[in-house]
């Protein structure tokens, strides 16, 4: 029986509190991309069951206050009731709440906000580096610019605005303006550019002041493309525009923007840069006082304007990129050609900070990989990328130096020239990233579960940076839509990624504006090529705004977003052949099964059009519940009947009668089941049951790309095959997703042998070891191993539904939702299981215990209850040579003996009995090791004697 206890509330203890506060994705900063923010507030309180009855607002605005009462529930991204805010305009807003229980919370904390909009037109001027006469400047040659000025008395704010075609930073006085690097970030720039807006009030001086700016080329005037065809896509020199804005306290204003009459340099410190290359700095060159005021400028030359076309700038509503941690050197190599090489343990993006003392003119330089091979520094995998950093030292006692305009992927660093002996302490890698707030926590009894789970997260932290990129190291680094689309529910758990998300959708929605609908498979479109409709690449528009509704709540995105839904269903219906189908079309489909070879990641088990006809009905499906939640009536009855159109054919075409696929791959069979293409439930559980025979056949490893890896392990769930799931999840034999951690890896790679068995390096071009796509797994550790899940959007209902794996003793999960932490974890002891779980307040959720009892609903509060244990399993039986061979590869204890004694003989034997297994199955083991040699099999059977030893001797504790 299930026991059901509830944290006691003693009476009297009703304290609530707003813990946070916060306005339209960014909370870090008093400025506001917005002039009507959306509000959000979270409480905290002892009452259970607790619903907000209503909310007070109090506004101040020029030393006037102003309040109004919401009446209801609602609590995240509530509408701005307010006037709009000006620019440069600052309010303060406060919030108090009261429950159903009739407490009411004090006050919050006032919410400083700031217009971060530009009033008016930008009077700067667009301008990059001098143009010296006679002399060649280079591809994004960075340099400096600098402008000095005065400011009258009683200033009472100064802010700066910026933006650029390349990364800058600017500093005031000698002073930066502030901590984010990589500004202004990658857009499509042709359509749309961030501005920064910063308050720089406390850096300015009454008299002389200065402003200096870094300007690289970045991502503007990078190279694109394969093959050897690469080439500048957007400009080939670097831009800038900066405009200080000042107020004075008696009314008058003054503006210092960016003209001809700045002055800039390219024979600074900055020699070279660039976000594939890297960097090369001569500290020499480097002029003190550069950015201060009497600074002597006569030898630098005056700015070149800038004649091409910009796009309007708008307030960033992503987080800003920061450095976000650092990490010491875990170990020094000496390799085998006698290179030194920094192992700092963990795969990350970023770059190293060096602190060094020597000779003026000497130079140290940085190479940069991810792994090493034969004991030396893999550089292969980064193809034309040449990772690498030069530092020249001017000198000093000690200086201290860190790239300024790139970023690597790296664990390891090779380090050429250093003046010395290397003390490891004066290295530091440097992490950087979007600078969201962490939301989601996960682990485990298994160890290796909880490094993969790890993997994710630096997967996702390595490649959240300015977009949502396939990897961080060679030389590619895109927004390809394809890996976002699989992994945007495991990165709006891991992490507030929606304001990160919606910045990048708007590029999409932009990009796709310009080719009737089509979405490009990368976003900023740099590459200029599969410009026709691209099966799971494409189905961003739609899938990506679905997600972030579901875990965020945001109907404001999704009604933005709609057109660009709406336009990729349109452009995909233009496709369809007679069939009603997308057949017959260039796709990347199940990209990089592990059957495919490395040299044609696109052959895939599953058929191609099997993929794009599935995502065909998964877009009009997505865009039809879209048009009902946002009231387009209309709409959600011709695509609802669209979608129908394709389920039907799809069926007739794909499935046979008796539920078998076409393509008799996991992929398929997992399209069909998760994207409920499929909804006869005898036809469900048929398609579920051959998708866990396939995986059983499979010996339990991958068999699943891009597309059919986030799905398979909800596939076999819901269609009652949890076990098989928890073999593909546990399984360590290559291809598996802790394969990869056996290997050390401490990020998700990009293929499943991205290091093959015998420890070489994978022969593909593509050999990623930071390829977040396949972490998409995590979603499932968090909604089925831990158990929590949104059942209602933005969780103002959870689905707690833990489901533990045989193999664990306990996992748990937490998440930062809009309306607070709600958690999850469950613990065996002895034969029965302890469920615990918090639902925050203002929220309720749907409980579905282990033990298979019915649902039911509980309000907010702390829970516990406790159910018989359904597994681990009673112990396998005996396991011998007259074993079945299907027995034995349903004993992973027994399938590991065998394996195992056959390896400690010969190793290629062993691998060969990992792959042949699955032929003969209803064959004896005995017959099955036929032509094995007389030793190998008395020492199997030994082990199985072993080991059914140690079985009889402790008995089952299950009844």
């Amino acid at each position: 029986m299930t026991s059901t206890s509830v944290a006691p509330q003693p009476p009297g203890l009703r304290h609530a509190s707003v813990i946070r506060f916060s306005a339209e994705y960014r909370t870090d900063t008093a400025f506001v991309a917005n002039p009507r923010p959306r509000l959000s507030w979270v409480v905290a309180t002892d009452s259970t069951d607790w619903q907000q009855a209503h909310a007070e607002l109090r506004l101040t605005r020029s030393g006037t206050a102003e309040s109004t009462v919401l009446e209801g529930t609602d609590s995240v991204l509530v509408g701005w009731p307010f006037g709009a805010i000006a620019a440069g305009e600052q309010v303060a807003v406060e919030v108090r709440v009261t429950g159903n229980d009739g407490g009411t919370t004090a006050w919050s904390e006032p919410l400083t906000l700031a217009g971060g909009y530009l009033e008016g037109q930008w009077q700067a001027e667009a301008i990059g580096l001098p143009a010296v006469a006679g002399m060649e400047i280079s591809l994004g040659q960075p340099g400096q610019l600098r402008y000095e000025f005065t400011v009258g008395p009683g200033l009472a704010k100064a802010t700066l605005f910026a933006t650029a075609h390349g990364v800058y930073q600017a500093e005031i006085n000698g002073s930066e303006v502030d901590d984010q690097v990589l500004k202004p970030g990658w857009t499509a720039y042709a359509d749309r550019l961030n501005h920064e807006t910063t308050d720089v009030t406390s850096l300015l001086q009454p008299g002389a002041n200065a402003i200096g700016v870094w300007l690289a080329g970045g991502w503007y005037t990078e190279k694109y493309g394969f093959h050897g065809f690469a080439k500048p896509f957007y400009g080939g020199q670097p831009a800038v525009k900066v405009e200080l804005r000042l107020e004075y306290a008696v009314g008058t204003r003054q503006t210092v923007a960016s003209g001809p009459d700045w002055r800039g340099t390219t024979a600074g410190p900055l020699v070279s840069s660039g976000i594939y290359a890297g960097e090369a700095f001569d500290a020499r060159r480097l002029e003190a006082g550069w950015s201060s005021p009497g600074f002597d400028d006569s030898h630098w030359l005056p700015a070149s304007l800038d004649s091409g076309s910009w796009a309007e700038a708008t307030p960033a509503v992503a987080p800003p990129v920061r450095r976000i941690e650092e990490l010491p050197v875990r170990e020094v190599l000496t390799t085998p050609s006698g290179a030194t090489v920094l192992d700092f343990g963990q795969n990350l993006v970023g770059r190293l900070r060096i602190r060094v003392s020597g000779d003026a003119g000497h130079r140290i330089t940085l190479r940069h990989a991810e792994v090493l091979e034969d004991g030396e520094l893999s550089l292969r995998p980064l193809r034309q990328a040449s990772a690498t950093d030069g530092y020249t030292l001017a000198g000093a006692v000690e200086e201290e130096w860190e790239p300024r305009f790139t970023f690597h992927g790296f664990r390891y660093a090779q380090v050429e020239n250093w003046p010395g002996e290397l003390d490891p302490a004066a290295i530091t890698a440097v992490v950087i990233h979007n600078d969201m707030r962490r939301t989601g926590w996960f682990d485990c009894s298994d160890p290796m579960l909880n490094r993969l789970h790890e993997n994710a997260l630096w997967g996702m932290r390595g490649n959240f940076l300015a977009l949502p990129t396939d990897c961080p190291q060679r030389d590619e680094r895109l927004g390809w839509t394809g890996d976002i689309q699989v992994f945007s529910p495991t990165a709006s758990y891991l992490y507030d990624s929606l304001g990160f998300l919606s910045s990048w959708l708007q590029d999409l929605a932009i990009e796709q504006s310009h080719r009737n609908g089509v979405v490009p498979i990368v976003v900023p479109a740099v590459l200029g090529m599969l410009e026709s409709p691209v099966a799971a690449w494409g189905d961003a528009a739609t899938v990506v705004p679905w997600v972030l509704y579901e875990r965020f709540g945001d109907s404001g995105l999704l009604r933005r977003q709609y057109p660009s839904m709406c336009d990729w269903a349109d452009a995909l219906l233009r496709v369809r052949d007679s069939s009603g189908l997308w057949q017959g079309q260039m796709q990347l489909g199940d990209w990089l099964d592990p059957a495919a070879p490395p040299d044609k990641p696109g052959a895939a088990r599953t058929h191609g059009d099997i993929v794009a006809s599935a995502y065909l009905f998964r877009s009009l499906d997505l865009t039809a519940k879209a048009a009902a939640v946002l009231g387009a009536d209309d709409d959600r009855g011709k695509y609802s009947t669209l979608a129908e159109d394709v389920r039907s054919a799809f069926l007739s075409e794909y499935v046979t009668p008796s539920g078998r696929m076409v393509s008799d791959a996991q992929t398929a069979y997992s399209l069909a089941l998760m994207f409920g293409i499929s909804t006869d439930p005898v036809q469900r559980q048929a398609l579920g049951d051959r998708l866990a025979e396939l995986a059983r056949l499979g010996g339990y490893r991958i068999a699943t790309g891009f597309v059919g890896t986030p799905l398979i392990a909800d596939a076999l769930t819901v269609t009652g095959h949890v076990d098989a799931a928890e073999r593909l999840l546990t399984q360590t034999e290559c291809p598996s997703w802790l394969y990869p951690v056996t290997q050390g890896a401490t990020t998700i790679w990009e293929r499943w042998d991205s290091i093959l068995e015998d420890g070489s390096i994978n022969p593909g071009e593509m050999t990623s070891f930071n390829h977040y796509a396949l972490g998409a797994i995590a979603d499932w550790m968090h909604r089925t191993v831990a158990g929590l899940a949104p059942a209602e959007p933005g969780y103002r209902k959870q689905h707690l539904a833990p489901r533990p794996l045989r193999s664990l003793q306990h996992a748990s999960t937490s998440h930062e939702t809009p309306y607070g932490v709600a958690s999850v974890a469950w613990k065996r002891s002895g034969e029965r299981i302890l469920v615990e779980a918090v639902v925050p307040p203002g929220t309720s959720a749907v409980v579905s215990l282990p033990d298979g009892s019915e649902e039911f609903e509980v309000g907010s509060g702390r829970y516990a209850w406790t159910v018989p244990d359904a597994g681990p399993a009673a112990a396998p039986g005996a396991a011998s040579l007259d074993s079945p061979l299907s027995a034995i590869m349903d004993d992973p204890e027994a399938y590991a003996a065998v394996w195992q004694a056959i390896d400690a003989h010969d190793p290629a034997a062993a691998t060969q009995f990992r792959k042949d297994t699955v032929w003969y199955r209803q064959t004896s083991l005995n017959q099955g090791l036929i032509f094995t040699p007389a030793p190998i099999k008395e020492d199997i059977g030994s082990a199985l004697s072993a080991l059914s030893g140690t079985r009889a001797a402790v008995p089952s504790t299950k009844p």
